[in-house]
């Protein structure tokens, strides 16, 4: 195995071991803080981290050569991610035990192969359709907490925005895929914008910010790891790797991993209906890149 390979494989692993985290990370920090003072916290303290990244010669190079347009459509889009879709996440979990929330929000990428198939012209074949399938199939055993066949949806506003964050974040994919920013650049602006409306909003909510320390470390941890370091390790991890594929089966890791976190550290006894729920999703999301292979 090449140097870069194994340095791709090891930035791999660590954004994955990051990402597999934050669902606990998530339940925790909920118990002390709204949804959305959450996503302003995390979000100003993820801000900061990329404008420290943009003091590099070469990144501050890349955000100033970027013309008018795309500097305002990276900040315009900021209102979808991080604002926007955040938002929802948190709420999700504020309404669904942390596993329930995490399996359902990994089924994006089925959820952005039937948004792309008509906004992109993209064709679903046989095999994406069955992953469709699968996965949904998956998603409906976790939302009826594993009874299938009543379709009786336990807690049906936390499964719908769970489901919700999926669309959102699908959306943002598909509006990046006509953009060409450098991805720190793109995310800076993104945050950039995003976060005077989150301001905004919590101002008028008359929603304070945290009180306790536990709400503060809970907000800057979310906004480092989960929308910064992890963020870079992956990207750097896709730029070292002479096998995309490689690193991408990587994520497969995360729903396991973070399922150990949720049972462990948030003491929250995973549940078999969630097994069985998460593992049709990942079999569905595993023919969907045989679909795309």
């Amino acid at each position: 195995m090449k140097t870069d390979d194994r340095l791709a494989i090891k930035m791999g692993v660590g954004a994955v071991m990051l990402w597999s985290t934050v669902a606990t990370a998530f339940s925790l920090s909920l118990k002390h803080l709204t949804p959305l003072q959450l996503v302003v916290v995390a979000a100003a303290v993820s801000w900061c981290f990329f404008a420290l990244r943009l003091l590099s010669p070469l990144r501050r190079r890349r955000l100033l050569t970027t013309t008018a347009k795309e500097r305002i459509t990276g900040l315009a889009v900021g209102w979808l991610n991080p604002a926007l879709y955040y938002l929802v996440l948190f709420a999700a979990y504020d309404q669904l035990p942390a596993q329930e929330a995490m399996a359902i929000n990994y089924s994006w990428g089925i959820t952005l192969a039937l948004i792309a198939a008509p906004l992109l012209r993209q064709k679903l074949n046989i095999t994406a359709l069955l992953a469709v399938g699968v996965s949904y199939a998956g998603i409906v055993v976790i939302a009826t907490r594993g009874a299938p066949h009543t379709l009786d949806l336990a807690q049906p506003v936390g499964v719908g925005l769970a489901l919700l964050s999926t669309v959102i974040w699908s959306l943002y994919w598909v509006i990046n895929t006509r953009l060409s920013l450098d991805p720190e650049v793109n995310l800076f602006l993104n945050f950039s914008g995003a976060l005077p409306i989150l301001l905004a909003f919590l101002y008028w909510s008359d929603a304070p910010l945290p009180t306790d320390w536990q709400g503060w470390v809970g907000g800057i941890y979310v906004g480092l790891f989960e929308m910064g370091i992890a963020f870079v390790l992956w990207m750097t991890a896709m730029k070292a790797t002479t096998s995309t594929l490689r690193i991408s089966s990587l994520i497969f890791l995360s729903p396991p991993l973070s399922l150990a976190f949720i049972w462990i550290v948030a003491g929250e006894p995973v549940q078999s209906y969630t097994l069985i729920g998460l593992a049709l999703i990942l079999i569905g999301l595993g023919l969907q890149r045989r679909a795309e292979a």
